[in-house]
């Protein structure tokens, strides 16, 4: 592998033909395909989600991240104007990600039904600070669906795009990894849960050639105190169902001297290679993006050699990729 230093966003290719991007569900969440690597032994297994149980340990014990994607996507009255919610500050504050940005410059207007918002502040990222005289209707908004789906959401999206567990809304993107559980399925299963909102700069590029130089988006978590309770009572491997989950344990094993404890706050952690993981011993996640920093998490917990050889398998074996796709666990 290149030295760290040096390591280039280039290092994390592979190439997709376009026909392996799931664009829509399966019909029944558990029939995704399942690849299992094992790190130890550098093994790459072709398997089925519904193998998943027996691939963990008696005493494992999986987190998953409850967070409920909201619609985010707004467009103006006259259909001029496309906004997505990235956070909403207040009922009449948003921070919002425009398009056309040239055309939302401060102390410009925007209408959505009947509230009128202005434009007071462009932050550093160019995302638009926006007052509203009323909140807007949230009937008016739509979900935004990933970019590589190439389409406008429909009804089975207002079911599929959410996890069987979402529960505290927020979030811009699904934890696509928790799409595959049903009810019946981690009921059998010692889990908790903790909170990650997901934002759109899961979607945003790494455009720096150099992988160190990225700054990585912030998001919003919440670890409850009983979730808390249940990773620090837990006496076996503690298995992250996506990379939020991830990042988040992560975050907190780095930055609390009495990991884990009930906590609130926001992570821009950027994990890639090399780093040594500190609260994770599994990872259930979904193929992701050539080149993202998704793709340089788990290069980092399976090696980027390992990882790039399971994703050329998997599109020899035309595996499903995306957010709506099959998975990977990695032991």
């Amino acid at each position: 592998m290149p030295s760290p230093a040096v390591l280039k966003t280039s290092d994390f290719h592979y190439d997709l033909p376009p026909e392996l991007i799931a664009s829509q569900p399966l019909e029944d969440r558990t029939a995704s395909r399942m690849m299992v690597i094992n790190r130890a032994s550098g093994t790459i297994e072709h398997r089925s989600f519904r193998d998943f149980t027996s691939q963990l340990a008696e005493d494992d014990l999986l987190v998953l991240n409850d967070t409920k994607v909201v619609p985010a996507r707004f467009f103006s009255n006259d259909g001029k104007i496309e906004l997505m919610r990235l956070e909403e500050l207040s009922p009449t504050r948003w921070r919002s990600m425009v398009r056309p940005g040239k055309k939302m410059k401060p102390g410009r207007t925007v209408s959505l039904g009947e509230a009128t918002g202005t434009v007071i502040e462009v932050d550093a990222e160019g995302n638009r600070i926006i007052d509203w005289d009323r909140a807007p209707d949230p009937s008016l908004g739509a979900l935004a669906l990933p970019h590589y789906m190439e389409r406008e959401p429909d009804a089975s999206d207002e079911d599929r795009y959410q996890t069987t567990f979402a529960k505290n809304e927020g979030a811009i993107a699904a934890p696509t990894a928790g799409l595959h559980f049903t009810p019946e399925v981690l009921a059998s299963l010692p889990h908790t849960f903790l909170t990650l909102h997901v934002g759109i700069g899961t979607f945003r590029p790494v455009k720096t050639e150099l992988v160190a130089e990225h700054h990585m988006h912030s998001e919003n978590y919440q670890l409850s105190e009983e979730a808390a309770g249940r990773i620090r009572a837990n006496r076996g491997r503690t298995i992250a169902v996506g990379t939020t989950v991830t990042r988040v344990l992560e975050h907190l094993a780095a930055t609390q001297a009495d990991f884990p404890r009930a906590t609130r706050g926001a992570t821009d952690i950027f994990i890639h290679p090399p780093y040594q993981f500190k609260a994770i011993g599994g990872l259930l996640t979904n193929f992701h993006l050539p080149e993202s920093t998704l793709l340089m998490l788990v290069s980092a917990f399976a090696s980027r050699d390992l990882m790039l050889e399971a994703y050329r398998q998997a599109v020899a074996e035309r595996y499903r990729f995306y957010s709506y796709g099959d998975c990977m666990l990695i032991l």
